[in-house]
C-alpha cells in the first residue's frame, strides 16, 4: 500500500472522462456509479486514505480492522453497496479539538467507508469539474485555496446518492 501512483487503469479513466466534459460542455454524466466502484478506483482510493492515517469514525473501525476483515473483501462489499445503490453515508463522529486562544474548534471524523467512497468519488468527478478551467488552474488548488474541500465532499455524496 506504499505506492500512491495512480494507475493507468484509474488514469484512463481519468483522462476519458476528462476529454468527454472538454469536448461536449453540456454534457452530462448521469450514472457514475459504475465509475466509482470499479474495483481499481476503490483500491486507490483505500490506499490515499489508508497513507492518512486518520482517526476511525464513529463506527470504531480502523484500517487494522479492516486488513483482518479482508481489504478486498471490504472493498467488495462497497463497490456491491454502491452498484446496487443501497450506499448511504454513515453519520459523522464529533470531536472538539483545542485551538491556541483556549477556545474548542470543532472537527467531523467521517467513518473509513464513507472517505474511502468520497476519495472514489472525487477520483471520478475531478477530471470532469476541471474541465471547465484554465489550465493553470485545477480542482484541488481552488479548493485548498478557498477552503471548502470538504464541502466538494460533500457534493461528492450528493452525485453519488
Amino acid at each position: 500500500m506504499g505506492n500512491l501512483t495512480t494507475p493507468k487503469s484509474v488514469q484512463k479513466l481519468q483522462t476519458a472522462l476528462h476529454a468527454k466534459a472538454k469536448a461536449e460542455a453540456g454534457y452530462r454524466f448521469y450514472a457514475l456509479y459504475d465509475k466509482i466502484s470499479r474495483e481499481d478506483i476503490l483500491a486507490h482510493a483505500y490506499a490515499q486514505c489508508r497513507s492518512n492515517k486518520g482517526a476511525p469514525g464513529l463506527d470504531g473501525q480502523d484500517f487494522v480492522d479492516i486488513e483482518a476483515y479482508g481489504v478486498q473483501r471490504w472493498l467488495g462489499e462497497l463497490a456491491l453497496a454502491l452498484r446496487q445503490e443501497t450506499y448511504r453515508p454513515d453519520p459523522i463522529r464529533r470531536v472538539f479539538i483545542p485551538k491556541a486562544n483556549g477556545k474548542l474548534r470543532p472537527l467531523g471524523i467521517s467513518t473509513l467507508r464513507d472517505r474511502v467512497c468520497m476519495t472514489a468519488a472525487m477520483l471520478v468527478l475531478e477530471p470532469i469539474f476541471e474541465a471547465d478551467l484554465p489550465p493553470e488552474r485545477n480542482v484541488s488548488t481552488i479548493l485548498r485555496q478557498s477552503g471548502v474541500e470538504f464541502k466538494l465532499g460533500i457534493l461528492a455524496f450528493s452525485a453519488v446518492g
